[in-house]
């Protein structure tokens, strides 16, 4: 309580302060609003940025004479001010989008700059993640000082916290009572995604998690009283992971108080394995004596191996990477994530496990796990975040030989090449957003962008040649030929969204909306650039980040909500003219139209390959019950490990944008109206591509929390773009 009163007083304190600054006579300071912002928007309202007043119909679709239509948040609870004001022309309230029993009214595209603006967000880097690092009350406490109100797009959304009252005894959590059965979870729920250990050496055994768990004291926010606490970091770290999994016996899953269980007892895992970690890594000497304890060799660990073929020194490095995809994908942080790759990054180049040689003993293949996972791991990071690489990704010194899998003998080489394509796309988009933006080194872009495209379609097409080793599933190759196909697939996403990246500016650079949003080209003539380079230094005075990816909202899109309409084609048309006649947009390798088909054939893939990844099968023990079976079903259980669920945001963003784009072609068409046309077809395979990309962000949603925003965000603007009839 004293904290909050403090946390209150300066925050009263700062407003008044801002508010008399600004004004010479004296004043009355006012509330943000006259009255408090409404739990939910119309989707009409949302879409033209337009503050609603939660009536039905509300009264600005009443004075407009258009259809009012609400979809409902399913969260619960009320929302919390993010902003200091909000006027029409601001910042899209972001109200909840998951909901399949209510009807969103059809925008009719009147409103375009707004569903535009719906679409655009999606290729923010971190679109859509939910933090759970902090309160909601002290987030949209601080928001007012530290976010410009013009940043270009809002802030992520967070989970209201359940109260304790809330919080049901009965509802339990996947822990295990033995380092054997969190070995033997690994490889039902984690290993396909992420082999970051040898291949099983004992067979599978039934998955047994405990059928009770501890009990909190008071508060569901304390750290829970464990039956079993598992030894090694890496057991530790496997169990903040598993934890999210719902419980087979666990009745609603979805319900708020499973779900902060869940949450509760998967960072009170990941918080004891950051502590075992420095424990491992400690340098026993150091306090005493530490020039001797720097000259020695790292200490033994005196503790069983978890996994037989993986040496026990190991375990270190494999949690940390366990730990950095848990931030991510949970708790939401970007930054953790990278701390923590990094954090494996140095343990491992001081074990050298980046020169190891062609020798094959029986942790060979562990350790060249442990490396290129943790090669992966680090380009993951810059990839999620759109930031530069710590290290040099095709460093002369990184000689480790690949890992193999029996029945893929290139898996290994196909993944680390197709994460190597995405990071240097990414790479390029941060390169290409600083030339636009100061005008210089245009022809590196474009010898890049063909250098890349070419290196993406050829990798591409080596990941399209399927292995001729056939698999031997009475073995334990069998399980590593579910992995390595897995792996195939996770590289396919991989490849397609480096080629959404490479490609994705020239694909709608023939759009008003979109290039008038990016890098101020509309700006960019001899008239206009002293206007250009003052807005350029406006924004970094304000504190905007430069570092985001070129399809980022870089300022509110104030244009008439009538563009792109028949009444206005001629305005549109002449206004793209004076834009295409900037030298920039015409000396790409490519023309709009090759780059929009580059971009719609890699969103389906992506499209495709995410369903095609394995479902968790753990083998059921018989005396369960039929009950507890029915939990099990493949529909209940989510993939896990989805460090590349950014990939999601690409394709759902490319789709968006073609959707846009042949929407508006087909209404500016003679033919408009016609029963059926090729635009039809392509919006519903357009559709039907959605609709898989929300199932797969849906399915790792009932695991990781953080990525229930990019559900969100996807399925709002596909109930925007697709309206129900």
């Amino acid at each position: 309580m004293v904290l909050e009163t403090h946390f209150q007083k300066c925050k009263d304190n700062v407003t008044t302060t801002v508010t008399q600054s600004k004004v010479t006579r004296p004043t009355v300071v006012r509330k943000k609003f006259a009255k408090p912002p409404v739990k939910v928007a119309c989707l009409a309202c949302r879409a033209s940025r337009t503050r609603c007043d939660g009536q039905v119909p509300c009264s600005n679709c009443l004075g407009k004479k258009r259809k009012c239509s609400y979809l409902p948040s399913k969260r619960g609870g009320p929302r919390k001010k993010k902003r200091a004001s909000i006027s029409a022309e601001g910042i899209v309230p972001q109200d909840d989008a998951h909901s399949s029993t209510v009807t969103p009214a059809a925008p009719g595209f009147e409103e375009s700059s707004g569903m535009f603006g719906q679409i655009d967000g999606l290729s923010v880097p971190g679109a859509g993640l939910r933090s759970l690092d902090f309160p909601s009350e002290v987030h949209s406490m601080f928001a007012d000082l530290f976010i410009p109100n013009d940043a270009g797009h809002p802030p992520a959304q967070m989970e209201p916290t359940p109260s304790p009252s809330n919080i049901s005894t009965q509802s339990l959590v996947r822990t295990y009572g033995s380092e054997h059965d969190i070995l033997n979870a690994h490889y039902d729920f984690i290993h396909h995604y992420f082999p970051i250990l040898p291949p099983r050496v004992a067979p599978s055994s039934p998955d047994r998690p405990l059928e009770a768990v501890g009990s909190y004291s008071e508060s569901p926010t304390e750290e829970p009283i464990l039956l079993y606490r598992p030894r090694s970091p890496l057991s530790l770290a496997l169990s903040a992971v598993l934890a999210l999994v719902p419980h087979p016996g666990d009745l609603e899953p979805s319900s708020p108080s499973s779900v902060i269980r869940r949450r509760t007892y998967a960072h009170a895992f990941a918080q004891m394995a950051n502590a075992s970690i420095e424990t491992d890594c400690e340098l026993h000497a150091s306090s005493t004596d530490p020039a001797q304890a720097l000259s020695s060799e790292r200490p033994l660990i005196n503790r069983e191996s978890f996994h037989p073929h993986s040496p026990v020194e190991l375990e270190p490095i494999l949690a940390l990477l366990i730990l950095s995809v848990y931030e991510y994908t949970q708790r939401g942080n970007l930054l953790k994530m990278r701390y923590r790759a990094g954090q494996a990054l140095a343990i491992a180049l001081d074990m050298s496990l980046h020169s190891l040689g062609e020798e094959y003993d029986e942790f060979a293949e562990a350790r060249r796990r442990a490396w290129w996972m943790t090669y992966y791991c680090v380009l993951q990071g810059s990839i999620v975040s759109t930031t530069p690489l710590a290290i040099v990704a095709n460093d002369p010194q990184f000689v480790t030989p690949y890992p193999r899998f029996a029945a893929d003998p290139d898996g290994w080489a196909v993944l680390m090449q197709a994460q190597q394509v995405l990071v240097s796309a990414t790479q390029f988009i941060i390169d290409l957003n600083k030339c636009i933006s100061t005008r210089t080194h245009i022809p590196y872009i474009y010898e890049r962008m063909q250098q890349l495209d070419t290196w993406a379609s050829s990798t591409l097409a080596q990941s399209n040649l399927l292995p001729i080793i056939p698999p031997s599933m009475n073995s334990g190759d069998g399980i590593e030929f579910i992995t390595a196909q897995s792996i195939r697939s996770i590289s396919r996403i991989k490849l397609s969204s480096a080629q959404i990246k490479i490609h994705r500016f020239r694909a709608f650079s023939d759009i008003p909306i979109f290039i008038k949003k990016h890098c101020d080209l509309t700006a960019a003539n001899a008239n206009n650039m002293t206007t250009c380079n003052s807005a350029k230094n406006s924004r970094v005075q304000n504190g905007i980040s430069d570092i985001q990816c070129s399809c980022s909202g870089l300022e509110p899109f104030q244009q008439s909500s009538s563009e792109y309409t028949p009444s206005s084609a001629s305005s549109a048309s002449s206004d793209y003219q004076s834009i295409s006649q900037y030298s920039f947009t015409s000396g790409f390798p490519f023309s709009i139209q090759h780059s929009a088909k580059v971009c719609l054939r890699a969103a389906l893939l992506i499209s495709r390959m995410f369903p095609s990844l394995p479902i968790p099968q753990p083998m059921m023990d018989e005396c369960k019950s039929q009950q507890g079976m029915a939990l099990q079903s493949s529909n209940q259980l989510p993939r896990t490990m989805p460090s590349f669920a950014c990939c999601l945001m690409q394709g759902s963003y490319a789709m968006l944008m073609i959707f846009y784009k042949a929407r508006v072609e087909k209404q500016l068409s003679p033919d408009y109206g016609a029963k059926a046309t090729p635009s039809d077809r392509l919006i519903e395979e357009l559709r039907q591509g959605l609709e898989r990309i929300i199932a797969a962000v849906t399915n790792y949603a009932t695991a990781f929390e953080a990525l229930d925003g990019m559900r969100d965000e996807i399925e709002g603007a596909y109930q925007t773009a697709f309206p129900q009839p």
